[in-house]
């Protein structure tokens, strides 16, 4: 996790607000589930979404959300999970959706397994968020150029590659953010790799749908 002031401004970033509806794509630890609930508070909701694609790892990630979603406080969230592209049905129109470090998974043979595909992805994002609803992506940034080719080998991809293929289904780029840049990553290591983890340099987008 960021420190407090880069988490703070990548809630403003984002947009989300108190009474807004969130869906947390991927949600991990829940870190980023948990901070949306505070903000939302008790007229807003937030989904935590684990795709069906990994809901079989484990350590559980859908039985985790269940008991996120069981902590005093959280009445708020609701942890869900389907296949990627059967999101919209999972969950209720929303004002904001958030994707932190995970739509290079979208390239990769593990979130394809059941046949989902980026653009079939965007598409049902697309779908399910309200008009004027933000789409926000944040992913560990490959060589410029790279397109698609780094996302199964070292986990990084050409932000180039994203603004193309979000504003392919429909969405408007809004805003970008360098709040999380590194220039001294030279995108050719693993972002696992001991000497570059937690500090990859990192794009930050912001969509709207029109």
């Amino acid at each position: 996790m960021y420190d407090q002031s880069k988490v703070s401004e990548l809630i403003r970033f984002a947009g989300v607000d108190a009474g807004s509806i969130v869906i947390d794509v991927y949600p991990g630890e829940g870190d980023w589930t948990r901070l949306f609930s505070d903000v939302v508070g008790p007229e807003g909701r937030v989904y935590s979404f684990v795709p069906a694609e990994v809901a079989d790892f484990k350590n559980d990630p859908v039985g985790r959300m269940r008991t996120l979603a069981k902590e005093p406080g959280r009445e708020n969230v609701e942890a869900v999970s389907a296949d990627l592209v059967a999101m919209p049905q999972a969950t209720q129109p929303a004002d904001v959706l958030w994707l932190h470090l995970f739509y290079h998974d979208l390239h990769t043979a593990l979130i394809q397994k059941k046949g989902a595909t980026a653009a079939d992805f965007n598409r049902a994002v697309h779908e399910r968020l309200k008009p004027g609803g933000s789409y926000v992506i944040v992913d560990h940034a490959a060589a410029a150029g790279s397109g698609t080719s780094d996302t199964q080998s070292l986990h990084r991809i050409d932000p180039a590659s994203v603004r193309e293929e979000v504003e392919a289904a429909g969405f408007v780029l809004d805003a970008e953010s360098t709040m999380l840049a590194n220039k001294d990553d030279a995108h050719s290591i693993k972002v696992f790799d001991p000497s570059i983890k937690g500090e990859t340099d990192r794009f930050v987008y912001r969509f709207v749908k029109p």
